[in-house]
């Protein structure tokens, strides 16, 4: 393994930088980064730009850093994985027992959307994605909703990059793909009747999270039976609204504005509980 001349490892150093991050400081800059990991800030920009290249951190608009989707994609594989899954499985829970299918929520990783929760009953219908899984997006109802709702750039790099067709239904074509993510925006919802299995009908909406944006989005996986979806779009559009209650209540402390930097742990606990975990938080920051 590569070492710096101080004898440091190269990964010793990124996993400093990802250590720089935990429950009471989600949200770091640059400077945060460089001073909480100990770091020169060339050394810190350096490695911040290459943990973002690879997924591991976003940068958010105002600037700010976070853990990124990648990591996601490795926690889902472990047993008790916390923070959104924890949040949306009540939620989750309460469609499946209404749907007895396939319940699943997924988040944008790169081109794919990353499923990171998933619901299942042994007599459902097909559904190709796992926990961990990735689908490209322009063939998932959840990656459809995701898609509508990312940045240009994203768009281009989907284009650009193609998607795999599965059945006749599958979107093909840049300008049906545009098409159907102005419909995604302007319904609130996605419906894709037999895009990835002749069988399957994936139908899905956006999770909104804490800072105004689409955090995930909830979906299912039915029987294509040519049955009205009407009664199973509420009912994800209800669900959808309590996990970003979930999310907000996480991620902001009361009062604080939408578009403010969050202070609360990502994980479900009593309100003692937070009030505790903030206690330590400003101490910490009176201490510097």
């Amino acid at each position: 393994m590569a070492r710096g001349s101080d004898g440091e490892s190269a990964l010793r150093k990124h996993l400093r930088v990802l250590e720089a991050f935990d429950t009471l400081r989600p949200f770091l800059t640059l400077t945060e980064i460089a001073h909480t990991a100990g770091l020169a800030p060339s050394t810190a920009h350096r490695l911040v730009a290459q943990l973002e290249a690879e997924g591991m951190l976003e940068r958010l608009p105002d600037r700010t850093y976070r853990l990124g989707v990648r990591l996601w994609e490795f926690a889902s594989r472990t047993p008790g994985a916390l923070g959104l899954r924890e949040l949306a499985r009540p939620w989750m829970s309460g469609v499946h027992a209404r749907v007895r299918q396939h319940t699943q929520l997924g988040v944008r990783s790169g081109r794919d959307v990353l499923f990171i929760e998933r619901m299942s009953t042994r007599e459902a219908v097909i559904n190709a994605t796992l926990i961990g899984g990735r689908t490209p997006m322009p063939v998932s109802s959840s990656g459809l909703v995701l898609l509508a709702h990312a940045d240009p750039e994203t768009l281009g790099d989907v284009v650009a990059a193609g998607w795999p067709r599965f059945t006749a239904q599958t979107i093909v074509g840049e300008a049906a793909l545009r098409a159907r993510l102005r419909r995604v925006r302007a319904d609130g919802f996605a419906d894709l009747p037999g895009h990835i299995h002749d069988q399957s009908r994936g139908v899905a909406v956006p999770v909104m999270g804490p800072h105004g944006v689409v955090y995930a989005a909830l979906g299912v996986v039915i029987p294509n039976d040519g049955r009205s979806a009407r009664g199973i779009i509420e009912l994800l559009t209800l669900a959808a609204a309590g996990v970003t209650r979930a999310l907000e209540d996480a991620y902001l402390p009361d009062g604080a504005p939408a578009h403010g930097r969050g202070v609360h742990a990502l994980v479900n606990s009593s309100l003692a509980s937070l009030d505790y975990f903030a206690g330590l938080g400003e101490e910490r920051a009176a201490a510097g």
